[in-house]
C-alpha cells in the first residue's frame, strides 16, 4: 500500500561520491547512522543491527537487493523477534549541479502492524528525516 510509504528527501551540498561512500561504507555509516559490523555491499549480502532507546532493544535484519554505484541502493527491512513484516528501503541518489539529492523511500510499514505501537509509520518518518536531515547532514559538512 503505498500511502503507507514514508518518503523522505534532503539535498546536501556534496558531491554525488561523497554522499554515497556515506551511506554504503560501513566506517563512515559508524559515524553518522548505526554501527553494522557484518555489512558488506554485495547484493544477496545480509547484514544486522541493533538499536535501543531506554525501554527496548529493536532488532534489525536487512538483505541488499540492488546496487547501482552512485546511483540507487535497495534493501530489506525487518525486525525479528518483534515483527514478522519485510519492508523494503530504497536510497536514490541523484546529482544537482555541486549539490547531491538523496530521496529515501521505505515500503511496506504496513506489514510491521504484528508488532504495536512502535512500529507505526510516524516513528519511521521520524526516525528517517532525522537521520537525513540532520545526521547525514551534518556528517558530511563537517
Amino acid at each position: 500500500m503505498e500511502d503507507s510509504a514514508v518518503i523522505v528527501e534532503a539535498i546536501y551540498p556534496a558531491p554525488l561520491s561523497k554522499v554515497w561512500q556515506a551511506i554504503t561504507d560501513k566506517e563512515q555509516m559508524k559515524e553518522w547512522y548505526f554501527t553494522i559490523e557484518d555489512f558488506v555491499l554485495k547484493e544477496g549480502a545480509v547484514f544486522n543491527f541493533s538499536v535501543s532507546d531506554e525501554e527496548k532493544l529493536y532488532r534489525h535484519r536487512c538483505v541488499i537487493k540492488e546496487i547501482i554505484p552512485n546511483k540507487r541502493f535497495q534493501h530489506t527491512w525487518t525486525h525479528p523477534g518483534q515483527s514478522k513484516g519485510e519492508s523494503i528501503v530504497t536510497w536514490e541518489l541523484e546529482l544537482l549541479g555541486d549539490n547531491t539529492k538523496v530521496t529515501l523511500t521505505h515500503e511496506g510499514l504496513e506489514t510491521f502492524s504484528d508488532g504495536g505501537p512502535d512500529f507505526k509509520r510516524e516513528n519511521y518518518l521520524a526516525g528517517w528525516t532525522e537521520i537525513l536531515k540532520t545526521e547525514l547532514r551534518q556528517f558530511l559538512v563537517k
